[in-house]
């Protein structure tokens, strides 16, 4: 059986369109935004990893489009037998969150009336040119190419559509329903984790006339919804409908993040991603942004619901800028099992097992491995990791912790040893040892001798495929967590030939360990160990026990030339020229060796232990 959970946006290149058959590895989610066919020569695809967005999201350009197929009582949109690219902005039908104005006619008992809805005006299409960052070749970007996705007004001069719409852009155009003219917009902020993107345009003439949507409620189950956006299949505004068929914490593809999501049986197509879903009283309640696709299952379309919109806004408000969900980063298991609880001296039928605690976060203070916890802001926690979840229904733990900000404190109901204690604990955003998106953009690297180093990273991953990246870092990348905040895995990229450093030109993708019997603890950190170094040789240690020795004068005199000869213009990324601080606040963190337990909800085999 194949899979796959796609961002819906499309996109287009200045090169001939590739056709392609979809190509999706197992139980993937992919965005749903339309993109240019550059997207697929830029991708790995990798079976093994099955619900990382990188993945899926160059899967999504490799033709998924035909596989949708329209809710029920939805009004069916054009179907096209080609398939693009997707990578960039995104367009999914899935619903928003947003409040509108109610309807005096009820949509589902007089649909020949949608046309005149007045919110409808308020979706607009996105036009977006991305420039994505070379990680092989973290000195340049990858020719542009472009995408279009669906927004819509939320009042105050601003729009809100999907992040993955607008990743990596160059350039951010509008246009209206109805209007002939684009407008130029700007990112104000995305919010990678939760794949939403605040958009502004200054443009007066843009908003004449305008209405913006208002968030609407969390809906139920059976509720009719609208999707309405630019998918591909025309360049008018489409509508779709559809019912509510499940609402649970959810996979969100484009950010590797776990967040509540709503699912419809409404289509969602390339184009429909960041486009606003409606009810019956034309009221917002989310934003359409990926759908899963199965050769067992059709009609699987997801919307991010106005919960996670609304805290997105807050976050941004309070603090002018999005620092993230927060997490508690502790591994649970479920403690279904009598004698398990037993054992552990749990008397009631409920409580998670504590299986592991990251180093970096907060709850490393205060709990252990062997606590059980039972209670979260004195709301008890299920055997099974749920709790109560509106009136009768029971929703995953870390749903909890998704309504919290980062620097909020809870407090947790644990049984230690068979004795109640009460904690407390300050969620903050989990730190990545190999992240899966790279803040700024841009990735950090420095050239030595013609020696490439630079930090290992999910896109690079996906960039130079996990053939050529080799079993141990992959191993280390999925099954190790960051045992200090700044932490990095550095690898030496690839090597420039040059004859000062003859007999190290096939190296590439090692990790290098050490520098002059220094452990090296991020990418900055060995370029300031470069520069400090009086030394006559450069003494570069790898995994397997590998040496590369270099004359550090040779090195510097033959830099310039190296630099020269591959185009290159500088010898370090920006970031690498500001003042080096050390990262590390117990020098003990060391000594740490490497996890063994997966650091991802999606690399675990079964629902047994999930992370929280």
């Amino acid at each position: 059986m194949a899979a796959s959970v796609a961002s819906c946006c499309v996109s287009f290149v200045n090169a001939p369109l590739k056709l392609q058959s979809t190509v999706c590895s197992p139980l993937c989610f992919l965005a749903t935004s339309s993109l240019t066919p550059r997207a697929i020569s830029s991708s790995k695809q990798n079976p093994e990893k099955k619900k990382r967005y990188t993945r899926v999201r160059d899967e999504q350009g490799q033709g998924d489009f035909n596989n949708n197929k329209e809710g029920g009582g939805s009004t069916q949109t054009q179907r096209m037998a080609f398939k693009s690219s997707s990578f960039g902005s995104s367009s999914s039908s899935q619903q928003k969150k947003d409040k509108k104005e109610s309807l005096p006619t009820d949509l589902r008992s007089d649909p020949a009336k949608i046309h005149d809805a007045s919110f409808l005006d308020a979706v607009v299409k996105v036009y977006c040119t991305h420039t994505a960052p070379d990680y092989s070749l973290p000195w340049q970007k990858q020719r542009q190419f472009t995408s279009t996705g669906s927004a819509f007004m939320i009042g105050d001069g601003k729009l809100l559509t999907n992040a993955h719409c607008v990743e990596h852009d160059t350039q951010v155009k509008v246009k209206r329903r109805g209007d002939d003219r684009k407008y130029v917009a700007k990112v104000l902020v995305r919010g990678v984790d939760c794949d939403i993107a605040l958009l502004s345009v200054e443009s007066e003439d843009f908003w004449k006339g305008a209405e913006p949507l208002r968030l609407g409620h969390l809906p139920r189950l059976q509720d009719s919804v609208t999707v309405v956006g630019y998918p591909l299949g025309g360049d008018t505004i489409s509508v779709t409908k559809g019912v509510v068929s499940r609402i649970e914490v959810t996979s969100y593809a484009h950010g590797s993040s776990d967040l509540l999501g709503i699912q419809i049986d409404a289509a969602i197509n390339p184009g429909n991603s960041g486009g606003p879903a409606f009810n019956d009283q034309g009221e917002c309640i989310g934003v359409a942004f990926q759908v899963y696709r199965s050769e067992e299952t059709e009609n699987i379309g997801y919307v991010i619901p106005t919960t996670v919109v609304s805290h997105f806004l807050t976050d941004y408000e309070r603090n002018g800028k999005y620092t993230g969900y927060p997490c508690l980063g502790v591994l649970l298991q479920k403690l279904e099992n009598p004698a398990l609880r037993e054992c552990l001296k749990v008397p009631t039928n409920e409580g998670v097992l504590v299986r592991r605690v990251e180093p970096t976060s907060d709850a490393s203070k205060v709990l252990k491995e062997g606590d059980v916890i039972v209670s979260f802001d004195d709301l008890r926690v299920g055997c099974e990791g749920t709790v109560p979840f509106r009136s009768s229904e029971r929703i995953a733990f870390r749903y909890l912790i998704s309504q919290k900000f980062s620097g909020d404190i809870v407090e947790l109901g644990i049984i230690r040893r068979g004795e109640q204690e009460k904690v407390q604990v300050v969620l903050r955003p989990r730190v990545h040892l190999v992240p899966y998106h790279i803040d700024g953009g841009q990735p950090s690297y420095i050239i030595i001798a013609g020696l490439v180093f630079t930090p290992l990273s999910e896109p690079l991953i996906e960039e130079e495929c996990e053939d050529t990246i080799g079993l141990k870092l992959l191993t280390k990348a999925r099954y190790s967590v960051a045992r200090f905040r700044g932490e990095q895995i550095v690898i030496l990229s690839q090597v420039l030939a040059n004859e000062v450093n003859i007999g190290y030109e096939d190296m590439n993708n090692q990790q290098v360990l050490k520098f002059n019997g220094t452990h090296i603890r991020n990418i900055h950190h060995l370029a300031h160990l470069i520069d400090m170094c009086k030394d006559k040789y450069l003494v570069f240690e790898f995994e397997d026990n590998y040496v590369a020795v270099l004359e550090r004068e040779a090195s510097n005199s033959a830099s310039l030339c190296i630099l020269k000869d591959y185009g290159i213009p500088s010898e370090r990324s920006a970031d690498l020229r500001e003042p080096y601080v050390d990262p590390v606040d117990d020098t003990q963190a060391l000594d740490q060796g490497f996890g063994d337990s997966p650091v991802s909800n999606l690399e675990i085999g079964f629902d047994g232990l999930v992370w929280a």
